[in-house]
């Protein structure tokens, strides 16, 4: 890794003001910065979190960072199948890292998988760099939700794509050019769902201290609500290699290698500003270039995604099991507590067990609805509800909804 680059960076975590719990992990070191949101009963979440980012920071020095995340997925889902009480957790991650390009460049890598987000404060402008991995977001991105109905959207939790649901999972990936006097943000979602985007920026700006500005965005948080979990790290770049210099020199050179004339500069270049905004304005055409690229992509595959959606709601509704009250009896329900959108849980299995015959120890879970990874889980947790052996007597209530294919959805702690 090339000492060109230098960083300087601070990070802060805080469980907020509801949570009895802290289910962020993050790391900030020279080689990798990264903030992981856990989502999970009990303390799952928080294993799952600290895992992931323990194994970036072991991995991150073999291959690429999309396969650094890979290993954090595949940890997450090992530790998840070792262990029946850490089963269906699962967590956020957003990272970057300082990478050596095949071209010999020295590049800040953007990875994301979730909702988890990192930010880009260039000359005074804040801008998302990463995209969420949520339904609304999807629907936002769709048009069918404004930022504003996005931001108070009941549903704003449901994530479409998290380490540990799976055993691979696909990640983002977002190589950016660095400059002196760059900013990046990374934070879970503890701290852009309590304060706005400008607000966030305003902060970024007259702040120059890292550490400053991450203890501020965390008061912030904690001050508009704190209903989550809050974690912020700020990295500044605070010598690029005087790769600024030669990037605008590359841009003038250009200029006049393309031209036959004696140079005639236009009113445009004549009031632009000269030294890191040059190479800015080379980013903002690389960025115009890629949004023209997602828009045609997104046209041709719209139908696609919409399925998708609908499908991912379907699963993660109808996906799962818990076990709960049916009137004065133990049951087996289909889908999750409460029931997501449209679908509403069905009883799957009713059982001879009365709710005076449960141990007294369960009947907080048995009301809440004791959630299970499946059918066989929920009936092994049935035998167990008890303090006698108590004979059961089962109905199986077949689903009328099914749909073919439906990829799997998780959710973070609301």
């Amino acid at each position: 890794m090339t000492n060109a680059l230098r960083l300087d960076w601070a990070a802060a975590s805080d469980p907020g003001r509801v949570r009895a719990n802290n289910q962020d992990a993050a790391v900030a070191e020279e080689q990798l910065f990264a903030v992981a949101d856990g989502m999970g009963g009990h303390a799952a979440g928080e294993v799952a979190s600290r895992v992931a980012v323990e194994s970036m920071r072991a991995n991150i020095g073999d291959g690429t960072l999309v396969d650094a995340v890979r290993h954090a997925n595949r940890a997450v889902w090992e530790r998840a199948a070792d262990d029946p009480t850490l089963r269906g957790m699962g967590t956020t991650l957003s990272a970057i890292a300082l990478v050596d390009d095949e071209d010999g460049a020295t590049r800040v890598h953007v990875v994301n998988v979730g909702d988890s987000r990192v930010y880009l404060l260039r000359d005074g402008e804040l801008e998302q760099i990463t995209e969420d991995h949520s339904l609304v977001a999807e629907l936002e991105r769709e048009g069918r939700l404004t930022a504003e109905e996005a931001r108070v959207h009941p549903q704003r939790n449901i994530v479409t794509r998290v380490l540990g649901n799976a055993p691979d999972v696909d990640v983002d990936e977002f190589p950016i050019d660095p400059f002196r006097g760059d900013r990046f943000l990374l934070c879970s979602d503890g701290l852009f769902n309590e304060v706005r985007d400008d607000e966030i920026a305003a902060v970024l700006r007259a702040e120059h201290e890292p550490q400053r500005a991450v203890d501020e965005l965390v008061r912030r948080a904690n001050t508009a609500g704190g209903r989550d979990n809050v974690t912020v790290v700020v990295v500044d770049v605070i010598d690029d290699g005087d790769k600024a210099r030669q990037a605008s020199a590359a841009l003038a050179g250009s200029a006049v290698a393309t031209s036959t004339a004696p140079p005639i500069r236009t009113t445009e270049q004549a009031e632009a500003p000269r030294g890191r905004h040059a190479p800015r304005r080379v980013a903002d055409e690389r960025r115009r270039r890629l949004v023209t690229w997602r828009s045609v992509l997104f046209s041709v595959a719209l139908l696609i995604v919409v399925g998708a959606i609908v499908g991912s709601v379907w699963w993660f509704a109808r996906g799962t099991f818990y076990v709960g009250f049916d009137h004065d009896r133990v049951a087996i329900f289909r889908g999750r507590p409460g029931g997501v959108l449209w679908l509403d849980p069905t009883v799957e299995e009713r059982t001879g067990i009365k709710r005076s015959d449960v141990e007294p120890a369960r009947i907080e879970d048995l009301k809440a609805g004791k959630a299970e990874p499946s059918l066989s889980a929920a009936r092994a947790y049935v035998h167990n509800v008890t303090t006698t052996t108590t004979s059961t007597t089962t109905t199986t209530t077949t689903p009328t909804t099914t749909i073919a294919g439906a990829p799997p959805t998780s959710t973070s702690t609301p």
